[in-house]
């Protein structure tokens, strides 16, 4: 069992991770000093029965929330194949918000990916151009990124895109990412490498801005910093600070 913070919903956690195809619960990754998802269960799972207490994401003007789950899948406009599945997903009566979140991972050798020949199929549309436009520099090779998962925010762009059409909502794709002085053994993070991943954030989200799926960089220490600001949710971050170091 992970060791949560207290005040979580911890059964309504896990249903969340056991419906999900990560298994990051039974794989132990939650248990790993530097874990991705074990920072955002303890962060946003605090909201899960009660969304209309998560202030508004910076920078995303979409009302209150109605709505928030841990590992929200977001379907193609097929139904054969993987789907993407984002870590938090939030809706508001105008708005689908899907927030994908890093806290080591840009800092490690990517692995390589790409997109298969699915995802030439014509159904993104003309909302989508800067996001096909980057995934087809991509895949030509005359477009390249070091730290940031550009072929993965894609993805999950175009899930997000297909099911907000569906509802007919707004539609954003929330980067929420970490900037980590040191790795869990103590040893520091290249600073090089972090000021990449900015220059690169900044790269994509001027290469998308635009689009229909509204992309929206987010850094942790900046959303802390803005729920630190509400006396409700202080011990809240208070306990993902101490505990996560953001």
């Amino acid at each position: 069992m992970p060791d949560f913070l207290p005040d979580l919903p911890i059964e309504d956690i896990l249903a969340c991770y056991a419906r999900s195809p990560g298994n990051e619960v039974k794989s132990g990754k939650f248990d790993s000093p530097e874990s991705s998802a074990a920072l955002v269960a303890n962060a946003f799972g605090w909201f899960l029965n009660r969304p209309e207490a998560l202030p508004t994401l910076p920078g995303v003007p979409a009302g209150q929330v109605t709505d928030v789950t841990l590992e929200a899948e977001m379907r193609f406009p097929w139904s054969s194949g993987r789907h993407p599945w984002l870590d938090v997903g939030i809706s508001t009566h105008t708005t689908l918000i899907g927030v994908e979140s890093k806290r080591y991972e840009p800092f490690r050798p990517q692995k390589q990916s790409g997109f298969s020949e699915v995802y030439d199929r014509p159904v993104w549309g003309e909302r989508m151009r800067g996001f096909t436009k980057v995934r087809d520099a991509l895949v030509a090779g005359s477009l390249w990124f070091q730290t940031l998962d550009a072929v993965q925010l894609i993805k999950h762009a175009y899930g997000i895109h297909t099911r907000a059409e569906k509802r007919a909502v707004g539609a954003v794709l929330v980067y929420l990412y970490a900037e980590p002085a040191a790795w869990g053994s103590g040893k520091p993070v290249d600073r090089g490498l972090i000021a990449l991943h900015r220059q690169e954030v900044a790269e994509f989200a001027a290469q998308v801005a635009g689009d229909g799926v509204v992309f929206v960089p987010i850094r942790w220490a900046d959303l802390l910093e803005q729920w630190d600001g509400v006396a409700a949710l202080r011990p809240h971050v208070a306990g993902l600070r101490a505990r996560f170091e953001v």
